[in-house]
C-alpha cells in the first residue's frame, strides 16, 4: 500500500459518521488508505474467527468485502447504508482505498493499539457531542495522546 493510512473510528453513530465526511473530505487524497477502525465490545470468546483476532484484529477488510453483509455477519458487524455511501463515494471520487478493521474488547484501549498495529499516520474520531473541554480531557485523549506519535483530530457534527 502506498500513501498515507488514515483511520477513522466508527461506531455508526452520527458523530462517527461526521468524522468519516470530514476525514474524507479534508484528509483523503489519491492514493490514501482510508482505514475504518471498529471495536465490537460485545463478542463470545467461542466465535470461531473473532477468538482468532482478539488481540490483533481483523486483517483489512476491502470496501467491496464490508459492504457485504455476508462478510461483515463473520465479524459482528453491520455497517448502515449511509456509512457504505459516504465510503464508495470516497472511494470513487478521491481514488483513495478504503479498508476495514474490526478490533474485538474495550474501545478506548483497541482503538489506541489501532494507531501500531496498522500503523496508522492520522486519526479522526467523533466528538460524542461533547464540549470542546470534555473531548480534550476524555479518557482517549489521556490514553492515546500521550502515548503515540500521531496527528489526532475530533470532528464534531
Amino acid at each position: 500500500m502506498g500513501g498515507r493510512n488514515i483511520g477513522v473510528a466508527v461506531d455508526f453513530s452520527s458523530c462517527s459518521k461526521a468524522a468519516l465526511r470530514w476525514a474524507s473530505t479534508n484528509l483523503a487524497r489519491s492514493g490514501d488508505q482510508l482505514v475504518l477502525i471498529h471495536v465490537n465490545n460485545s463478542y463470545q470468546n467461542e466465535q470461531g474467527a473473532m477468538h482468532l483476532w482478539e488481540q490483533s484484529g481483523s486483517p483489512l477488510i476491502p470496501l467491496v468485502e464490508f459492504s457485504d453483509p455476508h462478510v461483515t455477519k463473520k465479524y459482528g458487524l453491520s455497517p448502515d447504508k449511509e456509512t457504505l455511501e459516504i465510503l464508495a463515494q470516497v472511494a470513487h471520487q478521491s481514488g483513495v482505498e478504503v479498508f476495514g478493521k474490526i478490533l474485538y474488547g474495550d474501545p478506548t484501549k483497541k482503538v489506541c493499539e489501532a494507531v501500531d498495529l496498522v500503523p496508522l499516520s492520522c486519526l479522526v474520531i467523533g466528538s460524542r457531542g461533547l464540549s470542546t473541554l470534555k473531548r480534550a480531557l476524555g479518557v482517549f485523549a489521556r490514553v492515546c495522546f500521550v502515548f503515540s506519535q500521531i496527528l489526532y483530530f475530533i470532528a464534531t457534527p
